[in-house]
């Protein structure tokens, strides 16, 4: 195993391993950062393996003195590349397409190896199948399960294309909350849709959805999504944000929509998820409440999600300044979601 600028080296010293055929990158990663890389290398089209697994600690005598105290990795996550001429360009453009979760602490450096053969599944690779909750299924499009429990819902997402794959303790903790709180037939509204995730559960809850992104990735992998799920007609998609969320930017910049349509809704969502950045639900917090309607018990909810419990004082300040109540929360390591009522 060897650094990228080790790897450039042996590169550009025309390196050739006998019988080797891959180029293996293995990157250590938090739990959030798993999302995000999968949404970052979608936007420059890879669409090779990206293989997860627990993330294993090293031997203490492997480690350097500098490496004891970073355990915060949760995941490996590899992916394959054929080692042939375009492997320093495309190992160069996922190094610069990753390098702001580097820098956020998000990420260990890349590892490369060459290797003859992927290697198999094993038992310590993140399973196929996901439950969350009492009733929810995660899978991939390709997977075969078919559920013997009427109760069970499915909800097979693309994780290698978007973020919210359902691995992200903000996603697992709103699909708790949205099972809790979901009455059909609700009008609601998913903000950050992502990889859609969300859209396709509350739709499959017997939901109508308005997904809102301001990114085109997500935009793009949720209209995937609800096509995959056969929800055509429960959901829809628009590019836009809610309110003065439509002046907000891209944390990473870029690949943001220009000229974000800005939905002004006026008591028109019987719930609304949120699964973005504490920021966002600060500054949305009056539109929130402008935009849920209470007309009968049930209703006018709100679930946050997206944040750690460092922010989490300060998002409740301002919703409940704004005019909400908080109802309930779930919790999973440092991450939580909330759920409010609207007053009244």
């Amino acid at each position: 195993m060897s650094t990228v600028g080790e790897f450039y080296r042996l590169v550009s010293m025309g390196f050739k391993g006998e019988n080797m055929s891959w180029m293996e990158l293995s990157i250590d990663a938090t739990h959030e950062a798993v999302d995000w890389v999968s949404t970052l290398l979608a936007a420059i089209h890879y669409t090779g393996d990206m293989r997860i697994t627990n993330y294993i600690e090293p031997e203490l005598n492997q480690l350097d003195n500098c490496d004891i105290l970073q355990s915060q990795w949760a995941f490996t996550i590899y992916l394959y590349l054929p080692y042939n001429t375009n492997v320093r360009r495309r190992v160069e453009e996922i190094v610069d397409r990753l390098s702001p979760l580097h820098r956020t602490g998000l990420i260990a450096v890349i590892q490369t190896a060459i290797v003859e053969d992927k290697p198999e599944e094993t038992a310590n690779s993140i399973p196929p199948i996901h439950r969350i909750g009492k009733r929810f299924v995660v899978l991939t499009p390709d997977n075969s399960y078919q559920s013997e429990d009427l109760d069970e819902i499915t909800l097979k997402i693309n994780t290698t294309l978007a973020f919210g794959s359902g691995l992200h303790p903000a996603t697992i903790l709103s699909l708790l909350l949205l099972e809790r709180y979901i009455i059909p037939p609700m009008n609601v509204l998913d903000l950050g849709c992502g990889s859609g995730i969300l859209s396709v559960a509350m739709a499959k809850l017997g939901a109508s959805v308005l997904a809102l992104d301001n990114d085109n990735i997500a935009v793009d992998s949720t209209q995937d999504a609800i096509r995959i799920n056969g929800v055509e007609k429960q959901v829809t998609v628009k590019k836009g944000s809610l309110g003065s969320g439509s002046d907000l930017g891209h944390w990473l910049g870029g690949n943001t929509i220009n000229n974000v349509q800005r939905i002004n809704a006026s008591a028109t969502f019987d719930l609304i998820v949120a699964n973005i950045f504490a920021r966002i639900h600060i500054a949305l917090a009056d539109d929130f409440c402008r935009a849920i309607r209470r007309t009968r018990e049930g209703t006018g909810i709100l679930i946050t999600a997206g944040f750690t419990t460092d922010y989490e004082d300060e998002v409740s300040g301002a919703l409940v300044e704004a005019g909400f109540e908080a109802i309930d929360c779930e919790r999973l390591n440092e991450w939580v979601a909330l759920a409010y009522r609207l007053k009244g």
